[in-house]
């Protein structure tokens, strides 16, 4: 059930990166809002399929749901109905403010992290057959 797959946890730990820069140097109208939104979720992705072993699907769908229902929550002003403004490290978890581009940038990092997986697997795939036709030779 658990593993670790180096290759992805690095890959989180690039993308992490990339998303504390973001959120420390810039500040315009794409990058930050949209881009950083659909980066999240490859850093999400990368994170789960590094420690748990399951499908691809199952793990883009369960993060893309997750992502989902962080925007849900920012709809319904969470932080606030709760009284937890004061922790500012909710408010950066959580964010304070509901945006369909956001829905839209967590659904376009999940149909990019299919496309890319799907492909991968059908190349690990094409290895085997070739590796499972040659050894019966």
């Amino acid at each position: 059930m658990f593993t670790f797959r180096r290759g992805y946890a690095l890959l989180a730990l690039i993308f992490f990166i990339i998303e504390v820069l973001i959120a420390l140097y810039v500040h315009d109208a794409f990058v930050r809002p949209i881009l950083g939104d659909y980066l999240v979720m490859f850093l999400m992705y990368c994170f789960v399929f590094a420690f748990y072993n399951t499908h691809f699907m199952k793990a883009s769908i369960a993060v893309l749901l997750f992502a989902y229902l962080i925007e849900t929550v920012q709809y319904f002003h969470f932080v606030q109905l709760m009284g937890l403004e004061k922790y500012k490290v909710l408010i950066v978890v959580l964010g304070s403010s509901f945006s369909w581009y956001d829905m839209l940038a967590y659904t376009l990092g999940f149909l990019t992290i299919v496309l890319i997986e799907n492909r991968r697997a059908g190349a690990t795939n094409s290895i085997l057959k070739q590796k499972k036709l040659s050894s019966y030779e």
